[in-house]
């Protein structure tokens, strides 16, 4: 098992064990709306960490390759809207053209 998946299933933990113990340590009481809301983005961040952490790292060094390309196109279309089998495809296209193309 590689530290990035060590780390990831940690962070999960975490989260999910924050989570259940903000409404247990209130005695049924909800958390403050700010922790809430906190609590809600931790895992679209872990996620986020991830994705970045697996296409711009090679070992311990940071790379440009054909994944940030990839990964670049991709969050183009997301942003432009783009259904997420269309996300996927353009995501995984882009990447094997780029490395067909040449790029690390």
């Amino acid at each position: 098992m590689t530290t990035t998946t060590i780390a990831l299933l940690v962070l999960a933990g975490g989260t999910y064990a924050m989570k259940a113990a903000g409404p247990v340590l209130a005695a049924g009481r909800e958390l403050p709306p700010v922790l809430a809301r906190a609590a809600d983005l931790l895992p679209a961040a872990l996620l986020a960490a991830l994705v970045a952490t697996q296409t711009l790292a090679s070992g311990t060094a940071v790379v440009l390759d054909a994944r940030a390309v990839g990964v670049a196109v991709a969050a183009i279309a997301v942003w432009r809207g783009a259904p997420f089998g269309l996300v996927v495809v353009l995501g995984a296209g882009v990447t094997a053209l780029a490395r067909l193309a040449g790029v690390a």
